[in-house]
């Protein structure tokens, strides 16, 4: 097993590819934490993880746009598991709209959660990292980040903005051991994808040159490969799953 022994924090985990990068985790002996918004929903994924995977899990119910509730889960988790070897910063939502239509409230809910959440959680726990001298931080990216995209400025700016606080981190923490990497996935198919049309799909898969939508067990593969020790000498890197849609 990759991960046996190990602790993971996962934010926005209750669900989609979050849960998909949980039970991945959970399936090579890590420890997991469970953390996201909908405190009924995060309590039910980690008890079907830890059923399902026989590892130890906690459920925490928090908003990462929240610094104090970031300190919490790094305080929970530690006062569980007595350390974090590893945190994944997926917590993410989208508020689409053209630049003249979109209103203020859009654009910082948006960089809010995406940018100032990764931001959060980062400050809160990479403090025990730094103190035991090591650790993995991966931040889920987008393809979007890269290359823009009609109608989500506000999305592609924060997710931009996670790939620069990934570059400054993987600097500021070298010599601490700790290795800070991104991935970037492309059109996913999740439950939102999933109620768009089919013409809708198809459209998307025409930008794609794998012709196809990726899976969330696609990105989760990606982030357990950055968590591992086949990644030891990766720092500052972002990692594109988009089927080829950006290079």
């Amino acid at each position: 097993m990759k991960l046996q022994n190990k602790t993971t924090v996962i934010t926005g985990s209750a669900q989609g590819i979050g849960r998909a990068i949980a039970e991945i985790f959970a399936s090579e002996g890590s420890q997991i934490v469970v953390s996201d918004i909908n405190a009924k929903l995060v309590q039910t994924t980690a008890n079907e993880i830890k059923e399902k995977f026989n590892v130890d899990t906690i459920a925490i119910q928090g908003n990462v746009s929240n610094l104090k509730d970031c300190e919490a889960l790094a305080k929970a988790s530690l006062d569980k598991f007595s350390k974090i070897d590893i945190l994944i910063n997926n917590a993410g939502i989208t508020k689409d709209n053209l630049v003249l239509r979109m209103s203020e409230a859009e654009w910082n809910a948006v960089i809010e959660v995406n940018l100032s959440g990764v931001f959060n959680c980062i400050k809160a726990i990479s403090k025990s990292m730094l103190r035991r001298r090591s650790g993995r931080i991966i931040n889920i990216a987008s393809v979007v980040g890269q290359m823009g995209n009609i109608g989500q400025i506000n999305y592609s700016a924060s997710k931009g903005g996670v790939i620069a606080i990934t570059k400054t981190c993987a600097r500021e923490f070298a010599t601490r051991n700790i290795l800070v990497n991104a991935v970037a996935p492309g059109f996913i198919r999740t439950a939102m994808t999933d109620k768009l049309t089919e013409e809708k799909k198809r459209v998307m898969s025409l930008a794609i040159p794998l012709a196809r939508l990726g899976e969330a067990s696609d990105v989760a593969k990606a982030v357990l490969f950055l968590a591992s020790d086949d990644s030891s000498y990766i720092t500052g890197h972002v990692l594109a799953v988009n089927g080829g849609m950006y290079m």
